[in-house]
């Protein structure tokens, strides 16, 4: 019971979890009505944990999962005597949280797909493979990138451009290959930490408004310190040689640097509307899709007039159809799951366990390693609903552990997953898990470094609840 108290993660006390998880604790921890709905959610998550040889996609065993234990709490709250509205506003706070964070996540991978299909990452692999660089230069160069394009493209995207990368330039080099899609999970989770937009869970406490966006980039240092001390390591099993890769030429469709002006000026509003007015960033990034809509015409037209062999015309609709739509539902059933079990009273009982026994900085730190076994989605979500007690300095802890812990093993992050699926039968669990201890030795010292390099931003009053 205190491990899955550890799992679920982190109260500071009973009537602040019932509040941040919609305004329901039931306290049935113990019952077993509500040990049934803990069963239904480590069962739902040990299938999504071996989507690798089942091939069931992750989303469907949490959207059961999910329904069944709202089931059995609807059943508890009837036979508990809670009010009547009770569990719908419970509910409605839950899915609140995801249609925000859903619409946002659609309009950013829309746009994604619309770069990608006007050649935009194609593009650049093309350009990496022709300039002939050495697989060890490879290996720096697409871990690099995928550390700076993460924080605006999210890990996931980024992880699978530069993947396609590495394959390219390393046919035939299936080491090269297994190790540079290590290199490219921890580059891109590292980046993604320090950026609202690199990562679900970096959202998830943006959309919160426990952080600004600014407040991000103090964790860029410790961030950069997990990337790079995995990699130099990393860099002497890599194969020193020159791979022969035949010319590939790829030219930008019609729009595609509009598209990506589109996509950062969208950015750039959903950020200063955020913290000039205050209003969700979900707004911004609808507004920006509307936008994109109306230039969706124009290209459309552009393609229909200059039809070649081949190309379609550009459909916005289908583009939206592209979408990463197991994520996104994933996602959901991931929120119902832990906020159903938050609403059943075990965010409040894993209190004394987590931060009351360990402290922040201890228990913050342990979010990482959960992250690496659980997935940080649903960790950081237990996080913020419990919502303890702590300041900026321990939030942008936490946010990075969630974010870099991810990257420990490779069922730990969605982009060591999507890799493992790319690259099948090179990038492994078992070809991660060679790498699991310096990566781990990264993490830690990007803790220290976070402790010390952002001495100042702890010991301050605690960030009160939104």
């Amino acid at each position: 019971m205190r491990f899955i108290a550890a799992l679920l993660l982190l109260a500071p006390t009973p009537a602040l979890a019932a509040e941040a998880s919609g305004g329901m604790n039931l306290g049935l921890t113990t019952a077993p009505i509500g040990l049934f709905a803990l069963v239904i959610f480590v069962i739902a998550y040990l299938v999504v944990m071996t989507e690798e040889f089942t091939h069931i996609r992750k989303s469907k065993p949490v959207l059961i999962g999910g329904a069944a234990i709202w089931v059995l709490l609807a059943i508890a709250a009837r036979e508990t005597g809670a009010e009547q509205h009770a569990l719908q506003d419970a509910f409605r706070h839950m899915f609140m949280e995801f249609a925000e964070l859903f619409f946002f996540l659609l309009v950013a991978i829309t746009y994604i797909n619309a770069m990608t299909e006007r050649n935009v990452f194609e593009w650049l692999r093309a350009w990496l493979v022709s300039r002939g660089f050495g697989l060890r230069k490879v290996f720096w160069i697409t871990g690099i990138i995928a550390f700076f394009l993460s924080p605006i493209a999210d890990n996931l995207t980024t992880a699978l451009v530069m993947c396609a990368v590495v394959m390219a330039v390393g046919k035939g080099q299936p080491r090269f290959v297994a190790i540079a899609a290590a290199n490219i999970v921890v580059a891109a989770n590292a980046g993604g930490a320090f950026s609202p937009f690199g990562d679900i869970t970096t959202l998830m406490v943006w959309q919160k408004g426990v952080l600004s966006f600014w407040d991000f980039f103090a964790i860029f240092v410790p961030s950069a310190v997990s990337f790079v001390i995995p990699a130099a390591v990393m860099h002497f099993a890599v194969p020193d040689g020159h791979p022969t890769v035949e010319s590939d030429t790829v030219r930008l469709r019609h729009g595609a640097l509009v598209i990506v002006a589109l996509f950062l000026g969208t950015i750039c509003f959903t950020v200063s509307s955020h913290q000039l007015f205050h209003v969700p960033p979900a707004f911004g990034m609808l507004a920006g899709f509307g936008v994109l809509c109306w230039f969706s015409l124009l290209l459309r037209r552009h393609d229909v007039r200059q039809a070649r062999d081949g190309e379609d015309a550009f459909d916005i609709f289908k583009t939206v159809g592209r979408g990463e739509w197991d994520t996104l539902f994933f996602f959901y059933g991931v929120l119902m799951c832990v906020g159903g079990l938050a609403n059943f009273g075990y965010l409040a009982l894993s209190t004394e366990v987590v931060y009351g026994g360990l402290g922040n900085t201890w228990a913050n730190s342990l979010v990482g390693v959960l992250s690496a076994i659980v997935d940080n989605i649903p960790v950081m979500f237990a996080v913020l609903t419990a919502f303890p007690a702590m300041d900026e300095g321990q939030w942008l802890l936490v946010t990075y552990a969630a974010g870099v812990g991810g990257s420990m093993i490779s069922i730990g992050s969605a982009a060591g997953v999507a890799l493992m699926g790319q690259a099948r039968g090179i990038y492994t669990f078992f070809s991660h898990l060679r790498w699991t201890p310096v990566i781990a030795v990264g993490y830690a010292v990007g803790i220290w470094v976070h402790l010390q390099w952002n001495e100042a931003l702890f010991d301050l009053v605690p960030i009160p609840l939104p």
